[in-house]
């Protein structure tokens, strides 16, 4: 009797974890914003798309609702923090911890990032492309940073999804490579 007991305080126990997960998930669902759809068209419209959303003169708000659109639910933004001369370590954020944590210094002081150079492998419903770019704080002026964005990228047949982007900056020590850099 006792061990009938516990296997039923186990089940119900379980479902209902299953079911606050389930709604959890489906109110996240609900409120994601509704990507243009010219924004995940193409592999090539959404990573566009990501470099617009985060660029802007100083004062600027973002639109983090159409970065928010693009981005599969559960995505991550992952930057390669440097911690030492020659060392580096990941940090992962989700979408509304890297808007909390890049946000308001993108739009205090001016932030225009593009792209310089692509190189894209795909197989199937799955794409990574290597996206070689310069930061600068007007549209016109001086770059002040350059690195890489690794787009992992996921088509559903519909639309475009990011998956993850993993970025890393170049260094006096750390330069990009040629191959990766416009010929």
């Amino acid at each position: 009797m006792l061990r009938t007991l516990d296997s039923l305080r186990i089940a119900l126990i379980t479902a209902a974890l299953l079911f606050t997960s389930t709604s959890a998930q489906a109110q996240t669902a609900a409120v994601r914003p509704v990507a243009r759809p010219a924004d995940v068209a193409t592999p090539d419209a959404i990573i566009v798309a990501v470099y617009a959303s985060i660029s802007g003169p100083a004062g600027q708000p973002r639109d983090w609702d159409r970065f928010r659109s693009l981005l599969l639910p559960g995505a991550r933004l992952i930057p390669s923090a440097r911690r030492a001369t020659g060392t580096t370590t990941p940090v992962v954020w989700s979408a509304e911890e890297y808007i909390a944590a890049a946000g308001a210094g993108l739009e205090r002081q001016g932030f225009f990032e593009r792209e310089m150079h692509r190189t894209t492998e795909a197989f199937g419903a799955v794409l990574h492309a290597f996206s070689t770019y310069d930061s600068r704080r007007t549209p016109d002026g001086q770059p002040f940073a350059r690195g890489i964005n690794s787009f992992q990228l996921y088509g559903d047949g519909t639309r475009w999804w990011i998956v993850t982007i993993f970025w890393d900056a170049e260094t006096a020590d750390k330069p990009i490579p040629a191959k990766y850099l416009p010929q």
